[in-house]
């Protein structure tokens, strides 16, 4: 079920690519701002996030799909090694091949160069404020989500904050450094479009941030104040982690 979260979401995100980027695009050829663009994108991308999330699998898995955010839980002691373990390997896995199901199912302009199997690269702006920019979004998301997501009024509204994020980001920020926040995003387009530029910034500055934001929270609200580690909890999936959700209620 990860795997086929951040699959789906890779596979959307391919499909956005094309008919934004891609010059033979009707969509391209009509809209000819790149700023608007990106904030149809970003709203295409930010729904598509809360589909997953909400949907029956999310609601099962937890909808991680990103490999820094799992060993932040990890860190918060709300997953087990294991388990951990298995979902990022899931999430590599999963959302390399969405990747791949996209480029078989639209071809050749996947790889075109304004498209590029939708690879995360930094902007104008160089390294470092690519690598700012991915550490400021990725610790924002955390705070953000560990707030909204364990609190008994907004807990319900998690996904839906999560997808305004995304979108967002994806509207503002990606011309930075073009928005992943996910090792495992970054890689899924990598690898097929053999771009490795500056990989690394994809690698540490989400994985930092999200750390740090999970040792923020927890030293301002208190470890017991993490109830789980899913996105979205409001409901009656069946859950695997050092779940104690049930007392979000005594926080009321």
């Amino acid at each position: 079920m990860e795997a086929a979260a951040l699959g789906t979401f890779m596979l959307a995100a391919c499909v956005a690519g094309v008919l934004l980027e891609h010059p033979a695009s009707p969509v391209n050829q009509t809209i000819h701002q790149p700023a608007l663009r990106n904030i149809i994108g970003g709203i295409a991308m930010g729904l598509t996030a809360v589909a997953i999330i909400s949907s029956p699998w999310g609601k099962r898995s937890g909808a991680q799909m990103n490999p820094a955010l799992t060993l932040t839980f990890l860190s918060l002691g709300k997953i087990a090694p294991w388990d951990a373990f298995f979902y990022m390997l899931a999430q590599f896995t999963g959302g390399l091949a969405g990747v791949l199901l996209a480029s078989f199912a639209i071809g050749p302009p996947l790889g075109y160069s304004s498209v590029n199997y939708v690879v995360t690269v930094p902007g104008d702006g160089g390294l470092w404020a690519a690598f700012a920019a991915e550490f400021a979004i990725s610790f924002l998301l955390v705070v953000v989500v560990l707030n909204v997501a364990n609190s008994p009024r907004t807990t319900r509204f998690t996904p839906w904050i999560a997808g305004l994020l995304v979108a967002s980001y994806i509207s503002i920020e990606a011309p930075l450094s073009g928005m992943s926040m996910n090792p495992a995003r970054t890689i899924a387009s990598a690898l097929p479009a053999g771009v490795w530029t500056a990989v690394w910034i994809y690698f540490l500055a989400p994985t930092a941030a999200m750390l740090c934001a999970g040792q923020f929270y927890r030293h301002f609200r208190g470890a017991h104040r993490v109830f789980c580690a899913k996105y979205h909890h409001h409901n009656n999936q069946r859950c695997i982690f050092r779940c104690n959700y049930g007392a979000i209620h005594d926080e009321q």
